[in-house]
């Protein structure tokens, strides 16, 4: 349910009021009583996000994703080739169990 603000044309007091899209507004001034008060045009509010799990990047569009990924990719240190990871780092050769008959 938003906020309206709300102004009297007569005694000039201003306020804001919760209500529902579908009620009809005001008319009644709080402060003066006369029937003179008026909804502002207000220039709306921002999202609220209520509960947990929201993320900058729940909501990218594919093209973001890709143009980020790019730049992260172009900031790192280029790699090494798997070739000089695997020949450096062999795993010691299994011992095999042998059965004595």
């Amino acid at each position: 349910m938003p906020t309206y603000d709300y102004r009297c044309a007569s005694c000039g007091h201003e306020l804001e009021l919760f209500q529902s899209m579908s009620e009809a507004p005001k008319k009644k001034c709080p402060s003066c009583g006369t029937q003179k008060l008026e909804r502002l045009i207000g220039t709306g509010a921002g999202i609220i996000f209520k509960g947990s799990g929201f993320y900058q990047t729940d909501y990218r569009s594919e093209s973001y994703k890709k143009g980020a990924e790019k730049d992260k990719k172009a900031d790192s240190p280029p790699a090494e080739s798997k070739k000089d990871k695997t020949s450096d780092t062999k795993p010691a050769p299994k011992k095999e169990k042998k059965k004595d008959d």
